[in-house]
């Protein structure tokens, strides 16, 4: 396979990707990237130069919100032998399957990663003529800057170590890709209806005290998920909206789960569950990030008996409440 035509395809992905209507990360998500690494070879193999480059592209499919399987096709280039032969044009291939982890959340920001996999290379020999195929082991950790929810650089660095010959080599390299087709941001929601504020009573026709309104939410999840479902999306934009209303108020989301689980997994759920209202909150309808915190209370605070499913169904939830004093 050429190089330029496994850049086409990498493109062709890339442009195909930009034309679709959904564009999201999160479980189910489809990841296109090219890249460039700068590869350095072990000294044994008798290159005029143990650096060159590798130029390539990958698809990646998302498992779970943080988990990917990615892989990858490149071809060498500016690799020259030094052996038997004379100085000449090395040609080679890497091909890899990888399984990548991310920290964080699934949206706009940075994503570190660590991967780990298996790759196959072919490349020139420089002494014989022929070509040396190696199985290898591959560890690798970089970062990747999401500008959008579709849209990314990663930088990373790996390490290459070569099964049949028990020497290892590295690559550190650059990409750009597109990432679209996820369940965390659902399409967007058909516009809902302001829900009016509370009803006061008359003000004392001559001294007119504050009255306090307020807006309340409550979050519902499916089990074991902290995506944030469609038909919540209404609710969380009432919420911005009357923040943005009264612009000096604040709020906490605070994410809650039912009993299923130990101790330690349920505070980790609940605290996903929490930031991602508040990253809905934030990212999506734009109420400043120092207005809006987020609490996580696991399993210790339920509102519903933890016995029944339907008690257990109202317990995996996320709450907020806002209020303000008018005149």
């Amino acid at each position: 396979m050429k190089l330029k035509n496994t850049l086409g395809v990498v493109i062709g992905s890339l442009v195909a990707a930009s034309s679709m209507g959904v564009l999201a990360q999160g479980q189910g998500a489809v990841e296109v990237e090219g890249f460039v690494n700068r590869y350095f070879a072990d000294t044994q193999r008798d290159f005029a130069h143990d650096e060159g480059n590798l130029f390539g592209g990958s698809i990646g499919y998302y498992l779970t919100d943080d988990v990917e399987l990615a892989l990858s096709y490149g071809e060498y280039h500016d690799l020259r032998g030094d052996g038997a032969l004379g100085s000449k044009n090395i040609k080679g291939n890497l091909s890899d399957l990888k399984a990548i982890y991310h920290f964080g959340q699934p949206a706009a920001g940075l994503r570190p990663y660590v991967s780990a996999g298996f790759g196959h290379q072919s490349i020139g020999d420089a002494n014989s003529g022929g070509r040396n195929h190696s199985t290898l082991a591959i560890a690798g950790a970089g970062a990747k800057y999401y500008f959008t929810e579709m849209f990314y650089a990663r930088a990373g660095v790996d390490a290459l170590y070569n099964i049949d010959q028990g020497d290892t080599e590295w690559q550190a390299g650059v990409g750009v890709g597109l990432n679209f087709g996820g369940s965390t941001t659902p399409a967007p929601a058909p516009e809902p209806v302001a829900a009016a504020p509370e009803a006061m009573p008359e003000p004392a026709p001559v001294e007119e005290p504050a009255q306090v309104v307020r807006v309340e939410l409550d979050v519902k999840f499916d089990f074991d998920k902290a995506q944030v479902k469609e038909e919540s999306y209404g609710d969380i934009k009432n919420l911005a909206d009357f923040m943005k209303q009264y612009p000096q108020t604040t709020t906490t989301v605070e994410g809650h789960t039912d009993s299923a689980g130990s101790d330690s997994y349920n505070q980790k759920l609940s605290e996903k569950r929490a930031n991602a209202v508040r990253d809905v909150l934030v990212n999506q309808y734009g109420v400043e990030g120092e207005r809006v915190n987020a609490a996580a209370y696991g399993e210790t605070q339920p509102v519903a008996d933890n016995a029944t499913e339907a008690g257990r169904a109202v317990n995996r939830r996320v709450e907020a409440e806002v209020e303000a004093q008018v005149q």
